[in-house]
């Protein structure tokens, strides 16, 4: 028997303004509009468990109407909305510190066709890149085709960030170490913190801001509690759009935690 996967009346009341009901007009034929709140509950169930549309259990909505009408709110990022707006919330009450973050990125393989998939030694998929604060809450989500190098994906992460201030200090692994990057990072108010690659000549990382580094086990944890959601292990999706939804969908329910 299906688990099933229920809202709290709190969390629902926090995010429902950004998913509003569906209008069909009076007397038109054809069945009643399903809740709002119960087509989200479904998308939940297909996130965790990384099930199939058509294996979603008889006791949520159909389907198809799941299906159509997540592919709606991926199209107009309602769920980027979500997040951006539980983002600065949590900011306001203090319970996000942006002032040091930490930027990493994970593979996540591709079954399917469709944009934004690129090759790799490890096959075809994409990277899902994310900036955390220094509590591991997300403060930039994004998915980019895999065989992009992380070090040329920051600049398209701070244009999914979330809140208004940049992180004075950003922390990475040797794979942000670039001077290009630095020099572009710095012109925005950003100390860009990592490692220095084996083959650097120049040292130019001073080794007092390398002592950040030891938390960048925070942007770990984030994977790690996002790849509990089934469905953002592996790229199903033909639409990139749709696959993102997934992945801002499981950070939504990372945030929702923490009220």
């Amino acid at each position: 028997m299906a688990v099933m996967l229920r809202l709290s009346d709190e969390q629902w009341e926090r995010i429902r303004a950004h998913f509003p009901e569906e209008n069909i007009p009076p007397g038109r034929p054809g069945r009643k509009p399903v809740p709002t709140r119960r087509v989200l509950e479904a998308v939940l169930w297909i996130l965790n468990t990384g099930a199939q549309w058509h294996m979603l259990p008889q006791s949520y909505p159909n389907y198809k109407t799941v299906h159509r009408r997540f592919q709606q709110w991926c199209q107009q990022e309602v769920l980027r909305e979500v997040l951006t707006e539980l983002a600065n919330t949590l900011r306001d009450q203090g319970d996000i510190d942006e002032r040091e973050a930490f930027i990493d990125a994970t593979f996540a393989s591709a079954k399917g066709g469709g944009d934004e998939i690129g090759p790799t030694r490890r096959g075809k998929g994409v990277k899902i890149m994310a900036i955390v604060d220094r509590h591991g809450l997300p403060l930039s989500v994004s998915t980019h085709a895999a065989n992009h190098h992380e070090v040329t994906l920051v600049q398209l992460s701070f244009d999914f960030y979330m809140i208004e201030a940049k992180p004075e200090h950003l922390i990475g692994n040797k794979a942000y170490d670039s001077d290009d990057l630095d020099s572009k990072l710095k012109k925005q108010g950003v100390e860009m913190i990592a490692p220095h690659r084996g083959n650097r000549k120049l040292k130019t990382q001073d080794g007092r801001a390398l002592r950040r580094y030891v938390r960048r086990w925070l942007a770990e944890r984030y994977f790690a509690w996002l790849q509990w959601k089934r469905r953002v292990l592996v790229r199903w999706e033909d639409y990139p759009e749709n696959f993102l939804g997934f992945v801002q969908l499981a950070s939504i329910t990372m945030l929702l935690k923490r009220f």
